[in-house]
């Protein structure tokens, strides 16, 4: 993968897609969204907005997601990859806390589970979401 978006990044005029997002921690469970359009499992996050911050963007997205106002608590490990458009996308991550809120499924995220990190690992479609899992507390 690593030289996927090296090369992606080789190209000329290739701007990286700036996007942030959150996992989001109850107690001893983590948020896990569906996508029926991918139909996968990955936890939720989105493209930030020109002249938005990556902090806002990782708020902004798990709310419109999930339905949850979350509060941040500290920065985890950025995710980087190719997105299906061959395009070298950047993620940064924030472990946050949800203080308000609830789930209205959408066409985008139709289904929500909060789950133990063990049973995370199990559900989710990417190793990049797996390989955050460690770093929650």
């Amino acid at each position: 993968m690593a030289r996927q978006v090296a090369a992606a990044r080789a190209r000329a005029e290739v701007i990286v897609v700036r996007a942030a997002g959150g996992l989001v921690i109850r107690e001893d469970e983590v948020l896990l969204v569906h996508r029926p359009r991918y139909d996968d499992w990955t936890f939720p996050k989105g493209k930030a907005y020109d002249g938005e911050t990556d902090e806002d963007c990782a708020l902004r997205e798990v709310l419109e997601e999930t339905g949850y106002l979350c509060t941040l608590r500290t920065e985890l490990s950025a995710t980087e990859y190719v997105d299906g458009k061959g395009r070298p996308k950047r993620v940064r991550w924030w472990l946050m806390d949800p203080i308000g809120g609830h789930f209205t499924p959408t066409d985008e995220v139709d289904e929500i589970r909060w789950i133990a990190p063990a049973g995370a690992a199990t559900l989710l479609s990417f190793g990049r979401d797996v390989a955050l899992l460690a770093e929650l507390p």
